[in-house]
């Protein structure tokens, strides 16, 4: 029986600074050979401080490896076919006034967003009116309304974000969640072709 290996490259991993890669470290393997737990413990790749903060494994150089070192065995990569290393860095203590200064310019803007909005579709007039064709009076600053909606403007964004703090409401995912993934997959279809070995040496 012919000897063939399987190899599924993980997407994305991040690992420490100088960190030697192994193959169990980037791919899932399966076959029919015994020694897969010594194939497992194959060096593939050592990090550097050239890699900076990025580092992109090709699939077609990891089975030319594979097949230098073990040309016996049949080799079949599926999935992806590169991998992102991320190389992790030193995290640095949070600023309390820089993250004080961001929280406040969000919050300060988002509430002046609102209230343009609210300008712009005479949003005082129309609540007036609603008050009106309600109760039959005309009243100049209708809280019976304001108030409510209030409420409701911030309940609908905690719903359409599906999130208060941590606290998740469903499984489906909010818009801005959505965004994030796909702008993160924008991401490492940047990264997969920009650090890629063999792009750069086409280029």
């Amino acid at each position: 029986m012919e000897e063939k290996i399987y190899l599924r490259l993980k997407k994305k991993i991040a690992v420490n600074p100088n960190h030697l890669l192994k193959l169990s470290d980037i791919a899932y393997i399966t076959g029919n050979i015994s020694g897969l737990s010594r194939l497992n413990e194959l060096e593939i790749y050592q990090i550097t401080d050239k890699d900076k903060n990025v580092s992109v494994i090709d699939g077609f150089l990891l089975l030319k490896q594979l097949i230098h070192a073990y040309p016996a065995i049949t080799f079949e990569l599926i999935g992806p076919n590169q991998i992102i290393v991320e190389i992790k860095k030193q995290t640095k203590k949070v600023n309390i006034i820089v993250l004080t200064a961001i929280w406040l310019l969000l919050c300060v803007g988002s509430a002046m967003a609102i209230m343009n909005f609210h300008y712009d579709v005479s949003m005082e007039q129309v609540q007036q009116s609603l008050a009106y064709l309600l109760t039959g009076e005309r009243v100049n600053k209708p809280l019976l309304i304001q108030i409510p909606y209030s409420f409701g403007l911030g309940l609908g964004m905690v719903l359409f974000f599906n999130h208060i703090f941590k606290k998740r409401f469903n499984e489906e995912p909010s818009p801005l969640e959505v965004e994030m993934f796909n702008y993160q997959q924008d991401l490492d279809n940047y990264l997969i072709y920009h650090e890629n070995v063999i792009t750069k040496r086409d280029d």
